[in-house]
């Protein structure tokens, strides 16, 4: 799987966004539900969010963001799209650290005994 960071710059405010906000929180959290979307949010300051995404490939992400409700709506002025391979840093050892505990949790990798 590829993860894939995504800049949408927009052409209007937040408040010229605002009807087109439902369906776009609707996808993204769908998105997120079901392990597409790792992070999302506006970009402080700017008028602009950021989205990392994983996915099978980039054809995949781009059927994903053709159906963004904000580029479908028009308000989308810009999107910068970069693959991205994280490597360092504590949400890298966070989630190395949660997959291991569901992979002992689910018998996939049996639990060393006596360990704490």
């Amino acid at each position: 799987m590829a993860k894939f960071v995504v800049e949408f710059e927009y052409n209007v405010d937040r408040a010229g966004r605002q009807g087109l906000h439902p369906a776009h929180a609707e996808n993204l959290y769908r998105l997120a539900d079901n392990g597409v979307l790792l992070l999302g949010g506006p970009l402080v300051g700017e008028n602009s969010g950021l989205l990392v995404y994983e996915v099978e490939s980039r054809e995949a992400l781009q059927r994903i963001l053709d159906e963004e409700p904000y580029v479908k709506g028009g308000v989308v002025a810009r999107t910068r799209i970069q693959e991205w391979a994280p490597g360092k840093g504590s949400w890298i050892s966070a989630v190395s650290t949660a997959k291991n505990v569901s992979k002992i949790v689910s018998g996939e990798v049996p639990a060393v005994e006596g360990a704490h």
